[in-house]
């Protein structure tokens, strides 16, 4: 054993526990079978985490010399990189397999939110005992690759008072990159070289199951291993990937975690976490995050919320039956997960769902929800009434709150996109969007999309996200020489569709991507403009309407002459193909 963790062995059996910065709840008394998973002291393949007795986690070089280290006694692991960070740092992962040509695999991620690196100790115990312990029957018939630290720059970035409301390691890294892009964000913009990376290795590998280790935030319960999916399958995009999560995997892992003493439920997300009783909410998922994206492409996602108040030791412990029963479960369905699959991707939606509101009346209930109790007391810091959590459990009855669709769109059979957008058509050849570039002009009558009323809002993830009114009109149009044409008739038609329509959450147009949108029109003199302007209401009925609806709704707007030539100069002929104009034109 290394000297220092020796010493902090030593410390912890001594009944002294490392302090967090900030006082946590008591935590629930916990033992179960999954313990004996633990390398004992003085084992020449204790990893790390084991050897400090679960205090604190290891640093990039660490696993990667403890990795080297294994692969080196195993001919079933390998290391391999696949990218580098914002700040340069090699990314990693460890394939585990048995050889052959196109198994099946299972890919696991860990430290996408650096701080929330559960799955990654785990997986270090579970590749040991594959390579080394009598566990390479796992390795049948599917390989395991597996992605220890995904965040590895805000994984670098170790503080105390990084995730406070995790109840260990003593030192965590942070939730985003070295940007402050948080990657379980960045899968539909792809912001990040990290992100490039992960669905270049995605695509490389399109696995029947892709798992996605993290540690909740929220409200204190008793279970310790809660997953989900897109949508929780309900509101899933691709039915039958959804259908397997729903039937095939969430009752087989949840057997094995009961069996090895946890306490396993689907993920609660809580509608409000001072009052846990007002529900748990079932919503649809966007691209931009794991299980939305794996959603959208077809590939089986699970998302791994361990419990943020149980002890590091049980939830990486819980993180490695998880990921233990789930390459078993791949393993027996694997033939129904490609089946699945290939169903899905050869489905063709004609509609995207872009908007919803939480339902008025709550779509199933929890009978006995395994909480613990609290109460509240007047803090001096927030100078409110807060929490708190009593350690004690409590049972009640928890609604779960569906959503109510508001807003669906019809998806076109393509979309234009001029070759100027180039940062557009970068990334959908990064998602692996087929695309068609035409080597002479076409006319066609598109559906061509203008902006109403557009607000940029706050910065978000490294970009100025704009909420905005779509007008809708068909106009003849001349599509010149290397515009290129996506087809919504593709497996990925439903990915290009939450990308490329203006009124998706997760549309580039959503993200910012065109601030040219929002510059004015150019400008001249004001008695130009006027009688330009006076001729327009004059003779374009529909435009005066919007003109008076505008004075009506923005009286700053109708007491600025200078605005309101500037507003109708932007609406006047083809010569502005800038100014409040969708620039991706959509074929009906």
């Amino acid at each position: 054993m290394h000297p220092q963790f020796a010493l902090l062995a030593a410390f912890l059996a001594s009944g002294a526990t490392a302090q967090s910065p900030a006082p946590l709840p008591p935590p629930l008394a916990w033992s179960g079978k999954s313990e004996a998973l633990i390398a004992s002291a003085g084992d020449p393949w204790i990893t790390p985490a084991e050897a400090s007795g679960f205090a604190t986690t290891p640093r990039d070089v660490e696993v990667k010399a403890w990795l080297a280290r294994l692969a080196a006694a195993s001919p079933l692991v390998t290391v391999q990189p696949f990218g580098r960070t914002t700040e340069g740092r090699e990314l990693i992962y460890v394939r585990a397999s048995k050889g052959g040509k196109d198994r099946p695999v299972v890919l696991v991620q860990a430290g996408i939110h650096a701080g929330e690196i559960d799955g990654k100790d785990a997986g270090l115990m579970l590749l040991r005992d594959i390579a080394l312990r009598g566990k390479s029957d796992l390795l049948d018939t599917v390989d395991l690759v597996f992605v220890p630290v995904y965040n590895l720059d805000g994984h670098e970035q170790r503080s105390a008072y990084n995730f406070v409301h995790i109840r260990g390691p003593a030192e965590k890294g942070r939730d985003a990159n070295a940007r402050n892009i948080d990657l379980n964000r960045d899968y539909a913009k792809v912001d990040a070289p990290e992100t490039r990376a992960m669905i270049a290795l995605l695509r490389t590998l399109d696995p029947i199951l892709y798992v996605d280790c993290h540690v909740s935030e929220g409200f204190d319960m008793q279970y310790d291993v809660t997953y989900t999916y897109a949508g929780w399958g309900r509101y899933a995009r691709h039915r039958a990937t959804a259908a397997w999560l729903e039937q095939g995997f969430g009752p087989a892992v949840s057997q094995a975690l009961t069996a090895a003493g946890h306490l396993p439920a689907i993920y609660p997300s809580p509608i409000d976490t001072r009052q846990p009783d007002k529900g748990i909410r079932y919503s649809p998922e966007g691209p931009r995050y794991s299980t939305g994206y794996g959603d959208f492409i077809a590939v089986p996602t699970v998302l791994v919320e361990n419990h943020m108040l149980k002890p590091y030791r049980q939830r990486v412990l819980g993180t490695y039956v998880l990921l233990e029963a789930a390459l078993k479960i791949a393993a027996r369905d694997a033939q129904r997960i490609a089946a699945a699959k290939a169903e899905d991707r050869a489905s063709r939606p004609r509609a995207l769902l872009t908007r919803w509101t939480p339902a008025a009346q709550p779509i199933g209930w929890i009978e006995r929800f395994k909480g613990v109790a609290f109460d509240t007391y007047l803090s001096t810091a927030s100078g409110r009434r807060e929490q708190r959590w009593l350690g004690r459990p409590v049972t009640f009855r928890m609604p779960i709150i569906g959503q109510t669709p508001t807003e669906t769109v019809q998806l076109p059979r393509a979309w234009w996109v001029p070759a100027a957008q180039t940062e557009v058509l970068d990334r959908l050849r990064v998602h692996g969007i087929a695309v068609e570039t035409i080597d002479a002009p076409r006319t066609l009558r598109l559906d061509r999309v203008r902006l109403v009323d557009p607000k940029v809002s706050q910065p978000n993830e490294g970009r100025y996200p704009i909420t905005a009114r779509f007008m809708h009109e068909p106009v003849e149009t001349v599509m010149p020489a290397g515009s290129v044409r996506v087809s919504a008739d593709q497996p990925l038609g439903l990915l290009a569709a939450a990308l490329l329509e203006p009124e998706s959450q997760d549309s580039f147009l959503s993200w910012g991507f065109f601030p040219e949108m929002l510059a004015p029109a150019p400008s001249t003199d004001a008695f130009v403009l006027a009688a330009l302007g006076d001729r327009m209401l004059a003779t374009d009925a529909a435009l005066k309407a919007r003109f008076d609806a505008k004075l009506r709704a923005e009286p700053a707007f109708a007491a600025d002459p200078d605005a309101r030539l500037r507003w109708l100069y932007a609406q006047a002929g083809p010569g502005h193909p800038y100014p409040l104009r969708y620039p991706i034109a959509r074929e009906l």
